[in-house]
This record gives structure tokens, sequence and C-alpha cells, in this order.
């Protein structure tokens, strides 16, 4: 979790997606016939499809993943670069999971064809899998493909463009317009709070001395809150998780968007947007209309997906995701 970017620097940001030089563009099936045979995204979703059954928490590790990738230097995978002072070392992706499932699938994907397939790619086509098994099968949306990897990653660059969790809408909006997304993505987007887990380390404030007060958050639904402290005591130094979607944490769906509007949102970013007058219209068209949620919440990961990609000769294909090739 990061500061907000400051306006001059959220106007040069928006200048360099502008201009930064097209060598090439995405395409839906870009790895067709160039895999010796192999069905790249088949291949990828065979490696997910493993993880998930065993491991269901995979769909909100990839989200969080093809997230924290895209919105620092675009979707470029640089957040897969070991090292020290590279963005895996940022305190926002320290708790980041994932990477050796797409080590996994790069590793299968080499034997068949070396060279070829980006770890940029397999995140986000390994991301969109993850969703459709977390979701059902209404969550299925065409990824594009054709990004490049990246050859540079830096935690300053994390901790600068991740957007914080206790975000005002403002906040939230002017970060997120700063990658070239509006409000409504936004709010589709951290619609993948229907999944997953916080620490309490980041939601304590607001179950004890919410702004120095000495008391809850007067947001929070009171029932909620006296859920939480159970799992967050205020004296703990064990720093365990919490469900985002306490209705229904382990599925993708749109139950996220009501339990907000019931003020149970769990981050005070998610909170803020139900109660915003920029966004509050938006969450409430996705808690009330369901049916809208899997398509539109595919639109956008695939909007997110383009941000800033490297694409013709930008960038290389790496030999291996964790390691920039000399």
């Amino acid at each position: 979790m990061a500061v907000v970017l400051g306006a001059s620097v959220l106007l040069l940001a928006l200048l360099c997606i502008a201009f930064v030089p097209s060598h090439g563009a995405l395409q839906v099936g870009f790895y067709s016939g160039k895999c010796n045979g192999t069905d790249v995204e088949a291949a990828i979703r065979s490696v997910v499809a493993a993880r998930f059954g065993r491991d269901s928490s995979i769909v909100p590790a990839l989200l969080r993943l093809h997230f924290h990738d895209c919105f620092v230097r675009g979707c470029d995978a640089s957040i897969l670069l070991d090292g020290s002072g590279t963005e895996k070392t940022a305190p926002p992706n320290l708790s980041v999971r994932g990477y050796d499932l797409i080590d996994q699938a790069k590793t299968a994907l080499e034997s068949r064809c070396p060279g070829v397939v980006s770890c940029a790619d397999i995140i986000a086509v390994a991301t969109r899998d993850a969703v459709v098994l977390g979701g059902g099968s209404q969550y299925t949306y065409a990824v594009q493909t054709g990004r490049r990897d990246g050859v540079v990653s830096l935690a300053s660059e994390a901790i600068r463009n991740l957007p914080g969790a206790s975000f005002s809408a403002s906040q939230a909006i002017a970060a997120f317009g700063a990658k070239g997304l509006n409000a409504s993505d936004m709010v589709l987007l951290l619609g993948g709070h229907t999944v997953g887990v916080t620490h309490c380390s980041f939601i304590r404030n607001r179950l004890y001395n919410y702004n120095g007060s000495g008391k809850p958050d007067p947001t929070m639904d009171p029932a909620l809150v006296n859920l939480l402290r159970s799992r967050c005591p205020q004296s703990s130094t064990v720093d365990n998780t919490v469900f985002l979607d306490h209705s229904t944490p382990s599925t993708v769906d749109n139950g996220y968007y009501k339990q907000i509007l019931a003020k149970r949102g769990v981050l005070k970013v998610d909170q803020n947007i139900a109660m915003d007058g920029a966004t509050n219209a938006t969450v409430r068209s996705l808690a009330n209309g369901g049916s809208s949620f899997p398509s539109l919440f595919g639109r956008a990961m695939v909007k997110m997906g383009a941000i800033q990609v490297l694409t013709g000769t930008q960038g290389q294909i790496r030999k291996s995701c964790r390691v920039v090739k000399k």
C-alpha cells in the first residue's frame, strides 16, 4: 500500500501513458500457431486448475499479483524479478503470492516453445483462469496477449504507485486515473475484494481507535466490529488475517458490493467507495444487478491488463520470470 501520487506526478504519469511509443498491439489469440502445436492458454489453464484443486486461495493471490504488477510500470511482469530493491521487496508486495505458479507455467511453456511466451502474458491469462474457477463460466473473458517483459523493477516505484487500504474515494479515483482507468473501472476492480483476506494490521485502527477517538470507525457495522475484534485483539502481536467479504469469501460474485452498502466493508477504501457520491451509484448498480458484474468485471480486467504494455520489439521475453535475460 502506498501514498497517493501528487498532482504533478499524476499529470506526468498520464502523459507517459499517452505518449509511450507503440510497436505492436495486444490481440486475442496472439500465440496461435507459435508454440509448436501447443495451445498456450490451455497449458496455462491446466497449471492453474491443478493449483486451484489444492488451494482455492490462488484466486485472490493471482488477482493481487496481476493488479500489483500492472500498477507499476504497466503489465510487464516487473513484479516477478528477484533481487535487492526490486518491487517484490516493497512493503505492499511482501505478502503477494503466486510467483511459483507463474514459474511452473513458464517452465512448461519453455519446454515446448522456448523464448516465445512472456511472463507478463502468463500472469494475465492465469488470473483470468483463476477468476473463472472462483466464480464460474460466466466470468470467462477473452485475454489479449502479446505483452513483453520489462527489465526494470524498483521497490520505490511500487511504494509510490500502489493505492492504499485507507484511501478516500477521491484518492483512489486519482490513483486509478493515473493509470488511465476511470472511477467505474476502479469500483469494478476493487470488486476483486470479493475473495481473499487482509491482515489485522491494516484495519486495527478502525476497530479500536479510529482517528484517535478511542472508538471504532462509526461507518462500520457494529456487528462486524465485534466479529473482527475477535480475530484482531487490540494488544495482539500476531497479525491474523480476516476475510474481505464475510458473505461468500471464497466465491467471485457481487456480494462484496452488497457488503459495503451494508457498512460491512473491511478495508476503509472499500467502505469509502460505497459512501462517496462519485462512486455510490456504481456500487448500488453492481450490488443490485448481479448478472451484469461478470461481464463488466471482465472488461475492467482487460482494460487494466493493457496499462503501459510493452509489445513488438520493446522489452524482452525472459527465459526465467525471475531474472532479466542478458
